[in-house]
């Protein structure tokens, strides 16, 4: 994938917005933001120059082998081990391993004239204003006229950052503010400085969205810029809440993760993870800076913060902070909990509220907050505290810190991982019984909230023929959100649905084009689905020319198979019906196969089990590249039978052709079943052939089922022909099975497996060497799907198969590597 917004302009010619292309980026700072930023510009095909300070001691190694200053390794220390620190990062910071290569590591001193030849130079170096301008004095002299030049401050005003340089570095610069960790979180605030080109600020929305995947949200040179500012309000405001409402740690961590559209994390654990210095640090800034936010005093760190500052306990980067892990008696990992009363630790207690019980039959997220708020226990006073205040604090931030209201939501949900943003809450619950909400604390909202009112209108946002609105304040009407026309936002069809069950809708795309969504938890694949499928494939072929297999869910495309039914027959020992069920899945797989329009799948985040054999079925798949994707079957003693063993044999006999020896290609499509392994990301899911070459990785989530939609417009029109079923899978027969055997067997005999676990391997290896053969043969699909069905049927005889399925319906996760 190369980042590109144009053609290469000419050697020597300015670049301007129309020409403008990103070959190369210079980061300057190597510490974790900076090499992960870098990281992310690799994984998108971009060359990297990375770049630190040189070292001005030795450290007791480098005495010990009789280095010196002057030597090369010495030199480049502090690159070096960042970059060593990046290769180890979890979650991982590249795509792929491979990719690293792309990164090249120097010094300040010795390679910096080299970013002369680079198209884009981005600082990330500490947040102290003397050492940034220190470095762009040095900057401006090798800088070719014309490169781009942004700091990733998370704070300081550009006008400071800029005086004293020349009007070309000026109209070049902004802020690029990216979060950490840049891979994994959307936003992507841009702020100009009072000189920069407007065309600068244009180029850098559009290559954020199209090509980093980022929600590029324009901002004000404001302090801490919106998410920060928001976001840290928030959560200030709720530790002092917690503190003044006597609850612990874990419970506020409850209260403010996934049950109101948060990340698990919460509040505290959050901090933790970001370090609460880092979080003083904004904040004490803010306190500082503020001139004219009412609200400023709320940016005083509450006693429990400043107590755990002074103790020098800062989260995870110290061993401790609002929570501490350690090993018990047997060497196992126990996580304790800070008591803020006492500020001694003990062990980690399960949260329950009458509340939250309320909500767990609820799985609408905009549903959930009106029995949230109407709690009449603590939860319920908590949630009222802390919405109305955060309610009101962002009214009031209109026109300071942006002047429309989308940009808020926006900043703060691809910030900080929220699902809704404020301002889409507060219409969750509708907006006069959120001015109820916060008249009840003794509070008022802004007067444009009461003027929206007046004026007859009752939301936020609104969705028009499919375009999706924001209230726009000083015209007092709605506007489209700038930016999302490409965008196909589910949720905003409504009108154009064509067909639905309860667990599935079929939506009509436009131009010839269905979308099938999935609506069951975690997108899991039952009889409403599977009838949702066969129904989205019978009105294309009748009245469309393509489907796409896509969904708007932040928690999983399809989680896999729903395991419930086929459990009840197997304590039933209904292995008729099991045979039916299996057999039916196996059909609906290769009906998307074998259509007659092309069906093209979208897949994001979780793709498991059935939900990565319905893609390794389609005509093409557009994915979002982070994608966890797998055949995770083994995981509860079964064997993919949906197709996904047949495919992977069928994959790698593809591969035959390349030169590789055959079984050990084979083999690796073996383990990867064999060992439940996900991929990290859509990269590594090509590797694994669980993408073809032909996959389409898309970064910008938003952009999935728009991007899949014209993948399967072009399809048809450069006529689509519905394929025929496959008869020249080449397997191996005896002698692939004899090869598996002894490794599994070798398995065993070292106890790194179980004998229930020897039995699942050797029937994988049975199926995907295609059965007591004598000799390697070609054989047809069908031949390999009705072993696939064999094998699985006669798992879900096995006692240790019903226990691990049970312990998964029971609450356990699906299976990871």
């Amino acid at each position: 994938m190369e980042a590109t917004l144009a053609k290469p302009q000419p050697e020597g010619r300015t670049p301007t917005a129309k020409n403008r292309r990103i070959r190369r980026i210079a980061v300057l700072g190597s510490g974790i933001m900076g090499s992960r930023i870098a990281a992310h510009f690799a994984n998108i095909g971009v060359d990297v120059l990375l770049l630190d300070i040189v070292p001005n001691t030795l450290t007791p190694a480098e005495e010990a082998k009789g280095l010196t200053l002057d030597k090369p390794a010495v030199r480049n220390r502090i690159v070096n081990d960042a970059f060593q620190n990046l290769l180890k990062a979890s979650p991982a910071a590249l795509y792929s391993p491979k990719f690293a290569q792309r990164i090249t590591l120097g010094n300040f001193d010795d390679n910096l004239p080299e970013i002369g030849k680079y198209d884009w130079i981005m600082e990330v170096v500490v947040e102290r204003l003397d050492i940034k301008k220190s470095l762009y004095e040095r900057v401006e002299q090798y800088r070719k006229p014309g490169t781009l030049i942004t700091s990733n401050t998370s704070g300081i005003p550009m006008h400071l950052l800029t005086e004293g340089r020349s009007e070309d570095f000026r109209r070049h610069f902004c802020g690029t503010h990216f979060f950490n960790p840049p891979r994994y979180l959307r936003l992507l605030e841009i702020i100009p400085g009072p000189e920069t080109d407007p065309a600068i600020i244009d180029f850098l929305m559009k290559y954020g969205d199209l090509y980093l995947g980022k929600t590029t949200v324009l901002c004000k040179d404001t302090p801490a810029f919106i998410a920060n500012r928001l976001g840290i309000y928030a959560m200030i405001q709720t530790i002092r809440v917690a503190e003044e409402m006597g609850l612990t740690v874990e419970e506020v961590d409850k209260l403010t993760g996934p049950v109101v559209g948060r990340p698990k994390s919460g509040t505290f654990r959050l901090s933790d993870v970001v370090g609460l210095d880092t979080t003083a640090n904004v904040a004490n800034n803010l306190l500082t800076v503020l001139t004219n936010d009412e609200s400023k005093d709320t940016f005083q760190l509450p006693p429990v913060m400043q107590k755990l500052m002074e103790n020098k306990w800062l989260g995870d980067k110290t061993g401790q902070g609002f929570y501490k892990k350690i090993k018990d008696e047997k060497g196992q990992s126990v996580i304790l909990a800070l008591d803020p009363k006492t500020f001694e630790y003990k062990p980690s207690q399960k949260v329950k509220f009458a509340t939250l019980e309320g909500t767990k039959s609820i799985d609408n997220l905009k549903k959930r907050f009106s029995v949230l708020l109407a709690g009449q226990d603590k939860a319920g006073e908590f949630y009222r505290k802390t919405f109305a205040d955060q309610f009101r604090y962002a009214s009031l931030r209109i026109p300071e810190i942006a002047d429309e209201l989308y940009r808020i939501d926006a900043a703060i949900t691809a910030g900080f991982g929220w699902q809704l943003g404020l301002f889409e809450t507060w219409d969750a619950i509708g907006i006069r019984k959120g001015i109820d909400l916060i008249e009840s604390q003794g509070a008022k909202p802004a007067q444009w909230v009461y003027d929206l009112l007046d004026a007859g209108f009752e939301s936020f946002y609104k969705v028009e023929g499919g375009v999706r609105k924001y209230y726009d304040i000083p015209t007092k009407s709605y506007k489209a959100i700038p930016g999302t026309e490409q965008f196909i936002l589910l949720e905003s069809l409504s009108n154009n649905v064509v067909w639905k069950n309860a667990g599935s809708v079929i939506y009509d795309l436009g131009d010839g084009i269905l979308n099938l969504e999935f609506r069951s938890k975690m997108n899991t694949m039952g009889a409403e689905v599977i009838e949702g499928i066969h129904k989205a494939i019978s009105l294309a072929e009748k009245d469309f020319r393509g489907l796409v297999i896509g969904n708007d869910s932040s928690e999983a495309y399809s989680a896999g198979a729903n395991l419930a039914t086929l459990f009840m027959f197997a304590i039933e020992q209904e292995f008729d019906e099991i045979n039916l069920m299996i057999a039916q899945f196996q059909q609906t797989m290769m009906r998307a196969r074998y259509s007659s329009i092309p069906v093209v799948g979208a897949p994001h985040s979780l793709a498991l089990g059935g939900g990565c054999e319905l893609n390794l079925h389609v005509d093409r798949v557009v994915a979002h590249s982070e994608l966890y994707m797998g055949l995770v079957e083994v995981g509860v003693g079964l064997i993919p039978a949906g197709g996904g063993t047949k495919e992977m044999a069928a994959r790698a006999s593809d591969l035959y052709q390349t030169g590789d020896p055959e079984l050990n290609i084979l083999q690796s499509m073996f383990m990867n079943i064999a060992t439940a392994k996900v991929s990290t990301s859509a990269q590594e899911a090509r590797e694994m052939n669980y993408l073809l070459p032909s996959a389409q990785i898309v970064l910008n989530r938003s952009r999935l089922i728009a991007e899949a939609k014209q993948v399967a417009i072009e399809l048809a029109e450069n006529g689509y022909t519905q394929p025929k079923p496959r008869k020249d899978i080449k397997v191996q027969g005896k002698t692939g099975i004899a090869l598996f055997k002894a490794g599994i067997t070798a398995m065993r005999m070292g106890r790194f497996i179980s004998d229930h676990d020897q039995k699942i391997a050797e029937k994988l290896a049975y199926v995907i060497c295609g059965g007591d053969l004598s000799s390697p043969q070609n054989v047809s699909e069908q031949y390999l799907i009705d072993l696939e069905r064999e094998a699985f049927l006669s798992l879900t005889g096995e006692k240790k198969t019903l226990e691990r399925i049970q312990g998964l319906l029971n609450g356990g996760k699906p299976p990871r590597n």
